[in-house]
């Protein structure tokens, strides 16, 4: 069996003041797992690695909201990237 069949990605979108909870805008596990990767990779997207949250949110179809109950692990998701980009900030000064 190949490793890639075990990939899996998630891509998440949350734009505030417009939408009641992070949205998923693609999925997919193997091939179209990587693809995903790679996309998020030539746009500078940062890549979290958490399988269980994936596994959870490969059950959310592609365009609609998360579900409450993965809220919190979502928030835990953004908080990180919002680190990211404080850090960023603080190296271009």
């Amino acid at each position: 069996m190949k490793k890639s069949i075990n990939i899996k990605a998630v891509a998440l979108k949350y734009k505030a003041y417009e939408d009641n909870a992070p949205k998923v805008i693609a999925k997919g596990k193997g091939e179209f797992a990587k693809k995903i990767i790679e996309k998020a990779k030539i746009y500078d997207v940062p890549l979290f690695q958490n399988e269980m949250l994936a596994e959870m949110l490969l059950n959310v179809e592609v365009g609609e909201e998360i579900p409450p109950k993965m809220y919190k692990a979502v928030v835990d998701v953004f908080v990180w990237l919002h680190g990211l980009e404080e850090k960023a900030q603080l190296s271009k000064t």
